[in-house]
């Protein structure tokens, strides 16, 4: 029997950078073959231990391009591209995130192509983790590297499907990219396959942190919903089968939605220990030392015990969301939506005393009087005897004075015209500037464990994606009630009262109020940016920040999908075919 190589071989032919040898993901394909159970684990942990690097730029590329955070200026970092759209194939970022994913790809076919089924329960359940992790990151190469499936996936091209070290990798002529649609196909098949092996608990209190059969169902809900066409035109045998695994997943009763005071502090927990938590990329504190955490997924959002640089924040449109049905009080720590918790704001003290500020945003005009921006602004207020309120304020040295108009004096949200235009906002407490933006601290990737640190495990699969993916389903299948069931599901356990009524949730509002909530329970979670395209929407990013807000992004823009790092195509054995650099 060959001798199996593993990622080392593989990587000479599907990847481009330098591999580093790991030589104890390497056996003997004798040794595999008589004591498979034996060696299953060395293997397959070779294959979880990628995901760890790849899950960095997986998460970067897929929620940076989103509009639920801002940055606070432009960066030399190689992330930027992501939130600016000025994509380049020579980003770093997005080589390891194609690297490690096909380093994956390769081991797990190998092992797939060594180790015959029907041995054991136990080798089946290991053999279909090999399948979901090959299928998983098949769809997540493809929806980034390939166009939304809407968009023609017969003709446009997904990823290179290379299943397994050829016999001569040397001399080997790799096939170039497959279509999105084969693409898709590979990822199902994989997963399918996946789901039918699975059939052992082999992880006992561990079931989030490795693959699962409902895990594979998880992922199969996804994969036909970005397949189910957009709400306009909708493919209803897609949307089925999106809504038929979502509620696999549901029904299996292995997992349960948390209670609202226990999903605010949800960030807070292992993984293994959050019942929702369906798969995970597990990562653990002895992972990380010193100046390490700065750069975990949280440490841009935050600084927390002294790490992170905190350079990332909630974006305005974001918060808007959370304040929409009842003004968030963070000040005092009271949440009408519970997903607020997830935001910290950090308040400017002066000794022991905080300052009131009316905080609102205005428009920024060039010298042609286009608007090119959205700026923060905070003035100080003070309440008068007789119940008004006003702003005084100097400017060019000239003293001016604001009357604020109250719109909802108990939620405190006035109104104040300024520079000839009128503009809501709220009354709070001055907060930190970043260069000139408020610090909105998100620590929803932060915290694992409950200490003051910026540990995180990204997170694959929920169940609270389950509900929305069967309700956005259900909404394309014309299936309105049903719908709004499942949303009211998440919305009640983030909002007390919360839920829609059949008045508000109709035909004509289902895919705004589906799409909000997705957005609102999923943020940061690299999720929103793929949603906005795979339905044709446009992205809008009207807050302020540095990322050209008057800019919109449609779902047929070139820019919507990465270029292949040129690296890859450089090193690659065959034709590996560029995405388009243009409209």
């Amino acid at each position: 029997m060959k001798k199996i190589y593993m990622l080392l071989v593989a990587a000479a032919t599907l990847v481009s950078c330098s591999v580093e040898r790991h030589p104890e993901y390497m056996m003997d394909g004798d040794k595999v073959s008589h004591d498979v159970e034996g060696t299953f684990p060395t293997l397959l942990n070779g294959c979880y231990g990628y995901l760890k690097t790849w899950s960095d730029p997986m998460y970067r590329c897929g929620e940076y391009a989103g509009d639920n955070m801002m940055i606070r200026g432009t960066s030399t970092d190689a992330f930027y591209e992501f939130i600016s759209y000025s994509r380049t194939p020579n980003n770093y970022r997005l080589q390891n995130f194609w690297d490690y994913s096909y380093k994956v790809i390769a081991q797990t076919s190998n092992i797939i192509k060594s180790t015959a089924e029907g041995q054991s329960t136990t080798t089946d359940t290991q053999l279909g983790e090999c399948y979901y992790l090959r299928g998983m990151l098949y769809f997540y190469l493809c929806r980034a590297y390939g166009r939304p499936y809407t968009q023609n996936p017969e003709t446009h091209l997904g990823v290179p499907i290379v299943n397994g070290t050829p016999d001569d990798p040397a001399n080997a002529q790799l096939p170039d990219r497959a279509t999105v649609k084969e693409t898709y196909a590979q990822a199902i098949s994989d997963l399918e396959k996946a789901a039918s092996l699975m059939t052992e608990e082999i992880h006992p209190g561990e079931k989030c942190i490795f693959a699962s059969k409902e895990a594979a169902w998880a992922m199969l809900s996804r994969i036909y919903l970005y397949m189910s066409g957009t709400y306009d035109s909708p493919n209803a045998t897609f949307a089925k089968k999106s809504a038929e695994y979502a509620t696999k997943v549901i029904n299996s009763g292995k997992f349960s939605l948390l209670s609202r005071e226990d999903y605010g502090k949800s960030n807070m927990l292992d993984p293994e220990n959050n019942s929702e938590n369906i798969f995970v990329v597990k990562r653990v504190e002895s992972e990380y030392s010193g100046w390490d955490y700065y750069y975990t997924i949280g440490g841009m959002y935050s600084n927390i015990g002294g790490m992170g640089w905190g350079e990332m924040y909630a974006s305005a449109k974001y918060l808007d969301l959370l304040n929409e049905t009842g003004q968030n009080n963070w000040f005092k720590k009271e949440y009408t939506d519970i997903r607020a918790k997830f935001i910290e704001p950090q308040y400017r003290q002066e000794g022991n005393a905080y300052t009131p500020v009316f905080r609102f945003i205005k428009k920024v005009f060039d010298s042609n009087g286009t608007q090119v921006n959205f700026n923060y602004v905070q003035f100080r207020y003070t309440k008068h005897s007789d119940g008004t309120i006003t702003c005084d304020t100097t400017e060019n040295k000239v003293k001016k004075s604001y009357l604020l108009t109250p719109i909802n004096a108990a939620q405190r949200l006035y109104s104040i015209t300024y520079d000839g235009n009128t503009y809501q906002g709220v009354l709070d407490y001055e907060m930190k500037l970043n260069r000139v933006y408020p610090m909105f601290y998100v620590v929803k990737c932060s915290r694992q464990g409950g200490g003051e640190n910026q540990l995180y495990s990204p997170i694959i699969s929920r169940l609270d994606e389950m509900y929305l993916n069967r309700a956005e389903a259900n909404v394309k299948l014309g299936q309105i009630s049903a719908a709004m069931t499942d949303v009211n599901t998440i919305r009640s356990r983030a909002i007390i009262g919360g839920a829609y009524t059949a008045t508000q949730f109709t035909a004509a509002t289902a895919k705004a109020l589906v799409d909000k909530e997705r957005q609102l329970e999923l943020a940061f979670q690299a999720e929103r940016s793929y949603d906005v395209f795979r339905n044709g929407d446009v992205l809008t990013r009207r807050f302020p920040g540095p990322h050209k807000p008057m800019v919109d992004v449609p779902a047929t823009d070139y820019r919507v999908v990465y270029f292949i790092p040129q690296s890859a195509i450089n090193a690659y054995n065959g034709t590996l075919t560029q995405n388009p650099t243009s409209n």
